[in-house]
């Protein structure tokens, strides 16, 4: 079948109503799709051959007249797509409206009506939000990555274990921990994940070539070290 357009939308959502028990009509005043069922409010539609800002802020315009208000668009195919799709779905339930999709052998589908926003808290993304913001040191990021990116909290550890081993020399883990205040410093320097540590003996780390380079590259990662 050939590429859905934008009037072709109209027959699947209306076919859809119309099992509803909707009467329905097209580009009644500014609207696209207007559906009236005996007393109930009406139902709008807002038909688009894709999401956009201007989509959303039509269909948002038209909550002023209903709180059953629609958008309609091709089903979108892929794996980007999908999660595109998944996306504005949020978007609609968070703005309280309905999506429509419409398949090119033109089935429309209901994606989710029209509704208050609940949005179900995660404790465990909290969680983990307020121990990133906790575990920095400072505000590095102020007004965006660094030139060498973004600053981790992660990234301010490994800064503080080899900045003290820059100037103590190859060091064991639990005295980089105390001294540093790193309590993962150990895991740290031996996971390595930049490069920038190695094992001189047992327990015993110490700082490589591109380690020297990092402490250079991040040097002001670390409130300490701007002050210094």
């Amino acid at each position: 079948m050939a590429k859905l357009s934008e009037s072709s939308l109209y027959a699947p959502v209306k076919a859809l109503l119309e099992r509803q028990g909707y009467t329905v009509k097209g580009e009644v005043g500014a609207v696209d799709v207007m559906a009236r069922r005996g007393e109930d409010a009406p139902v709008i539609v807002e038909l688009k051959l894709g999401f956009s800002l201007s989509l959303y802020h039509q269909a948002v315009e038209r909550l002023g007249v209903t709180d059953h208000v629609y958008i309609a668009v091709p089903r979108p195919g892929g794996r980007t797509a999908r999660r595109a799709m998944k996306d504005n779905t949020a978007l609609c339930r968070r703005l309280g409206l309905g999506l429509i999709t419409v398949r090119e052998d033109g089935l429309a589908e209901v994606i989710c009506d029209p509704g208050p926003y609940l949005p179900r808290k995660s404790k465990v993304k909290s969680a983990r939000l307020l121990r990133a913001f906790d575990r920095l040191r400072g505000d590095p990021n102020d007004g965006g990555a660094t030139r060498h990116g973004i600053v981790t909290g992660y990234r301010q550890d490994a800064i503080a274990c080899a900045t003290y081993l820059a100037e103590y020399g190859p060091s064991r883990g639990a005295s980089v921990a105390g001294d540093t205040g790193v309590k993962a410093a150990t895991r740290i320097m031996a996971d390595n994940h930049y490069g920038w540590f190695e094992r001189v003996q047992r327990g015993i780390y110490g700082l490589t070539e591109q380690g020297q380079k990092g402490l250079a590259d991040w040097a002001d990662a670390l409130p300490e070290a701007s002050e210094g």
